[in-house]
């Protein structure tokens, strides 16, 4: 390996009073959920919400004043990009950034802001490398890799050594993976400091090339993914050795406890998480009995999430919830009938959130009507209470949802 926990450690003092060392925190709603001792450390808290200001810092610190002068070219879908952004600006480096047109518009802005030249280019991130690529050959820039570069490596690799100087008792740490600078850096740390801790990766499912590269396998990697943080359709080279000599084990995450794990660190423990930061709870909630009883560590390391995302996730969990429920009821065309409605569902505790009537389908006769609700409700119980008042009304309820009923 080309990186040591000596390197490391040297990356701690070289971002000494430029990164802020963020908190590490028990999560005690986060353990009810999971039934694990979970501690979490908070990179959400860094100036731009994101562990990459670690690796950016110790790359530039790193440059040549002749490096400095010519500029710096990075790909990234946002949060390595305004790592870069922001601590170019601080050391007065000129930087462009190349992103893929997909990154959420919260993190174009964002890394804008921060006084880079930003280019959108392709669907993905190793569209945007390419691109990169051209333009730093073009213009003699200097490449700053988001994952697979020494520094870059080494700077990420400070998490670990805190998170442990924190709570040393910890028996594993999960961490998201993308091209794998983060597990890398922090899995070197780690097994230095703690030879017997255990390191569990956490990739999306729609992208897990982290997983066919170890495991030699060959799942497609592409798709529509919350977590575009770590959507990484090629390892690094520098990484892949190291996650296979200290990693223990990869846990594919669907898209749904992605979701779900966005609204667990937003709702239980009132922080804010994207897709890429919440990947290790989501693994967690994938396989819980691996990590009964345990003291886990867990990176959040990433909280640049578009807010109609979040508000978006938030309503759909309510949803997986039954706390928010849709019907489609066959009521009589006359007049009165939908405050007959309305008021039979306060009775029954029901908060109506919307209300669209269907007149003309062939399958209501023609003094019908089919009357879509929607409303807030308790939970489960309280929804099949509702169901089943509704159809000793006569009204034929079923439930709808994702636009198909539900017979």
């Amino acid at each position: 390996m080309q990186i040591s926990v000596t390197d490391i450690e040297a990356a701690r003092r070289t971002i000494a009073g430029h990164v802020l060392r963020t908190p590490m925190l028990p999560a005690p709603p986060l353990s009810a959920l999971t039934g694990s001792e979970v501690y979490v450390k908070y990179e959400n808290l860094q100036v731009t919400n994101s562990f990459k200001e670690r690796g950016a810092c110790v790359k530039l610190a790193a440059l040549s004043a002749e490096e400095r002068r010519r500029g710096v070219i990075c790909m990234s879908a946002g949060n390595h990009a305004q790592a870069v952004a922001y601590h170019a600006r601080r050391l007065s480096i000129p930087a462009t950034i190349v992103m893929p047109v997909t990154t959420p518009f919260v993190k174009v802005k964002a890394t804008e802001a921060l006084g880079s030249t930003v280019v959108l280019w392709g669907e993905t991130v190793t569209d945007a490398q390419t691109r990169a690529e051209a333009i730093a050959a073009q213009q003699n820039l200097v490449w700053v890799h988001p994952y697979d570069d020494p520094h870059i490596i080494a700077g990420q690799g400070t998490i670990a050594l805190e998170m442990l100087e924190e709570v040393p008792g910890l028996d594993v740490l999960v961490i998201p993976i993308g091209g794998g600078g983060l597990i890398a850096g922090n899995a070197i740390a780690a097994r230095a400091r703690k030879p017997s801790i255990e390191i569990i990766g956490a990739e999306c499912a729609l992208f897990p090339s982290m997983w066919n590269a170890i495991h030699r396998g060959s799942k497609p990697c592409g798709g529509a993914t919350l977590a575009e943080g770590i959507a990484v359709s090629n390892v690094g080279k520098l990484t892949l050795p190291i996650v296979r000599e200290l990693v223990g084990d990869i846990i594919l995450a669907e898209e749904a406890l992605i979701e779900r794990a966005v609204n667990a660190f937003l709702t239980l423990q009132k922080t804010m998480a994207e897709g890429a930061g919440a990947a290790g709870l989501a693994a967690m909630l994938a396989e819980p009995k691996r990590f009964a009883g345990r003291k886990v560590g867990l990176v959040l390391c990433g909280g640049n999430i578009d807010p109609r995302m979040l508000a978006s996730i938030m309503v759909r969990e309510l949803e997986r919830e039954n706390r928010i429920v849709s019907f489609r009821l066959i009521i009589p065309d006359r007049p009165g009938v939908l405050g007959q409605i309305a008021s039979r569902l306060g009775e029954l505790g029901a908060n109506i959130l919307g209300v669209e009537h269907h007149r003309l389908f062939l399958d209501v006769p023609a003094k019908g009507a089919k009357l879509d609700i929607t409303m807030e409700t308790r939970d489960a119980a309280h929804a099949e209470q509702i169901l089943r008042a509704l159809t000793a009304d006569g009204y034929q309820p079923v439930r709808v949802q994702g636009g198909a009923t539900l017979q």
